[in-house]
């Protein structure tokens, strides 16, 4: 009964704790921060103290309004909100600079895209990690991506989040305009409204000094402060490969087939990347399909690798290590095996906007390399209707082609919907949506209604991936006639960019799966290698389905990688998946059944890590720094009087009660004492 009631006054005191803890602070239920990433020379992102970061709520209204906040205000530090459009290179460098009054920066995202566009990666992407010596590199010849800012690849001493301009934003504003908002250039009034931030990061410096600390075990369970970024390439071919054979394959040859899948944007989870990654991955997916029966009927004389590459922004992870496992036989083929390469970039047609295709200047020097080019279907007008070769002198745009030209000569064309500057104008950042690739549906369409209505973006890109297929088909060695219908790429582009939760894809997965798909656009971020991302597993489904086969074996058997009992070879040259499938009508039971493909997963881990060499210039050295709490509040602050008034009364208590209590004590034989009976005496 004691602890019955012990445990009672317990619960009872939590509860009253966590009562008074929400009568005080307002917890942000929407919280995207920018986070800390390093290489082998520095680091950029933001990040907190340990204990957050706390400021006096600040709405930016202008530029011009940054005196209040860097020099004139009389309640510093700030905590600093401002809406997108404010989110500018120049003011966010004025906030690093005067840093001493700023405690952290809140940006609202907006409903819809800036007209003017915005890009927060550098003017030069990728600039020390391609194929070309100085006078080429360095954007010398091209700038590619005008727009760009940079503000992503800085370093800020406070903590920046991003906030949907939701009822949260709102509330948010309110309590300034109740509380801190100045009126005819008077002084706010306490109590005032302020904010706290928790963004602290582990790692510090560079990845060199944090991969150190990872390696120092004081403690049974030492603490890891970065991981490399990195995930996994997904890979297939029209003819198995064998995957325990590694090296070069006598008589094979390889064209492959090439895209990225990831993007950035300056806050952590917010990568949607339409353009940048997902109209180039989505048409070769496209590609794929359509060339799957005319592959299977009549095999091309070269094989083709379909391959998605991981970790391209960041210095391309992906691509760079499937050099070196070519390079050091660690894949089924080499370097010897490749004939060429296709690359599939930002392919988004807007306007009049048309496909170009770039080859490289460089390797065009050798001979043979550029008779092949010259030979190449893409250059062919009959197959490039509404397409253009870019100019020959001009390098290569970013492109993961680099990494291949960067290990030897090999042909090779990059397909992309600009000659010469990036068409993409919110390039790397939250703006790369679905409403840029012109993804847009008429009103009081159902999810289902929306999952098959062909948009533009849909239209655009199915032209692409139908030149693609045809010439992708010619280059490996095979006749031409290949159309593709709309419907894939429509559902394809809806799963991905509007929400992966829809009865396509859920056909398309395995069960265990299913229960991770979203409500929301997928998140094109790398990632950390500790994990699969999102769009990596779900491009290895959709090849899988696309390019694969069904198998009529049992669950058992598919999900051990057999087609039979004593089968123990199929495993080394084929994939087997178990996905739900669809439920017939008038249904609630999904058939599902095993799909048979040539679909893998490959490191896409940087050669670095693998080597130790972190300071290498050769390959990509970024890692994320770890965290241990992502959270914000506001609440209201009373001035430094009143907390200084409270303080000294607490302590006048305190002394108080312990001299009372020490007099008490002193005189307890007194103040306690009681008169007794005698004890009765005993005979």
């Amino acid at each position: 009964m004691r602890k019955w009631k012990i445990g009672l006054l317990c619960a009872d005191l939590c509860v009253s704790c966590n009562s008074v803890e929400n009568k005080i602070y307002v917890h942000l239920n929407y919280t995207i921060p920018c986070v800390r990433l390093l290489n082998a020379t520095h680091q950029i992102g933001c990040q907190s103290s340990l204990s957050g970061d706390v400021g006096v709520l600040h709405v930016l209204e202008s530029e011009a309004n940054l005196d209040w906040v860097l020099k004139t205000g009389p309640n510093p530090p700030y905590m600093v909100i401002l809406d997108s459009t404010l989110f500018t290179r120049s003011i966010m460098m004025k906030l690093k600079t005067g840093s001493s009054r700023v405690a952290g920066v809140v940006v609202v995202a907006p409903s819809s895209n800036p007209a003017e566009g915005f890009s927060p990666h550098t003017t030069c992407p990728n600039e020390n990690s391609g194929g070309y010596d100085p006078a080429l590199a360095h954007c010398n010849v091209t700038v590619w991506n005008p727009l760009g800012n940079g503000l992503s690849y800085e370093e800020y001493d406070f903590p920046m989040f991003s906030l949907k301009d939701d009822n949260d934003t709102q509330a948010i504003k309110q309590c300034y305009y109740n509380h801190n908002h100045v009126v005819n250039g008077s002084s706010p009034q306490y109590p005032l409204c302020a904010m706290q931030l928790y963004s602290h990061m582990s790692a510090v410096t560079d990845t060199a000094t944090c991969m150190r600390r990872n390696g120092i075990n004081f403690s049974l369970n030492p603490e890891i402060v970065c991981d490399p970024l990195g995930d996994f390439n997904v890979l297939a071919s029209t003819r198995p490969l064998n995957y325990t054979d590694k090296g070069h394959k006598m008589g094979e040859s390889v064209v492959i087939a090439a895209a990225r899948l990831d993007s950035r944007s300056f806050f952590f989870d917010i990568a949607p990347g339409a353009e940048s990654a997902a109209s180039g991955f989505v048409t070769l997916l496209a590609a794929a399909h359509a060339l799957r029966n005319a592959t299977q009927e009549a095999q091309p004389n070269r094989n083709i690798l379909y391959a998605f590459f991981q970790g391209e922004t960041f210095d391309y992870i992906g691509s760079s290590r499937l050099v070196y496992d070519m390079e050091n036989k660690q894949f089924p083929l080499d370097l010897d095996n490749v004939h060429s390469v296709v690359e599939i970039g930002q392919v988004g047609l807007h306007g009049e906007s048309k496909l170009w295709v770039h080859t490289d200047p460089v390797s065009r020097r050798n001979s043979s390399v550029n008779e092949e080019v010259g030979l190449s279907p893409y250059l062919y007008p009959s197959h490039l209707l509404n397409t253009h070769v870019s100019d020959f002198s001009q390098p290569l745009p970013p492109s993961s082609l680099q990494r291949f030209l960067r290990a030897r000569p090999i042909p090779g064309v990059v397909i992309q919907n600009h000659n010469s500057a990036f068409t993409n104008k919110y390039y790397e950042s939250m703006y790369d949506n679905a409403e840029y690739l012109n993804m847009s549906y008429p009103p009081n369409l159902t999810p289902e209604e929306q999952l098959e209505y062909v948009t533009d973006a849909a239209k655009a890109l199915t032209e692409a991936a139908t030149i693609v297929a045809r010439a992708l088909y010619t280059q490996a060695g095979g006749s031409d006639p290949i159309q593709l219908q709309n419907i894939n790429v429509t559902q394809m582009l809806y799963g991905f960019l509007v929400k992966s939760n829809n009865s396509w894809f859920q056909q398309m997965v395995p069960s265990d799966f299913a229960i991770h798909l979203r409500e929301r656009p997928t998140n094109f971020y790398v990632g950390v290698t500790q994990q699969h991302s999102e769009p990596t597993l779900l491009v290895q489904y959709l090849l899988a389905n696309l390019t694969g086969t069904t198998v009529n074996i049992t669950q058992d058997n598919c999900q051990n990688q057999r087609e039979g009992e004593d089968d123990k070879e199929s495993k080394h040259i084929y994939s087997y998946m178990w996905v739900q499938g669809a439920a017939p009508p008038n249904s609630t039971e999904r058939v599902a059944f095993c799909v048979r493909s040539t679909v893998r997963l490959s490191k896409a881990l940087s050669p670095a890590f693998d080597l130790e060499e972190y300071t290498s210039k050769d390959y990509s050295t970024w890692t994320e720094s770890r965290w241990k709490s992502i959270k914000g509040r506001i609440f209201l602050v009373a001035s430094h009087e009143l907390e200084m008034l409270t303080l000294g009364v607490g302590v006048a208590v305190l002394i108080a009660s312990l001299m009372l209590t020490y007099i008490i004590s002193s005189k307890a034989d007194i103040l306690f004492s009681s008169g007794r009976e005698p004890t009765a005496a005993t005979y």
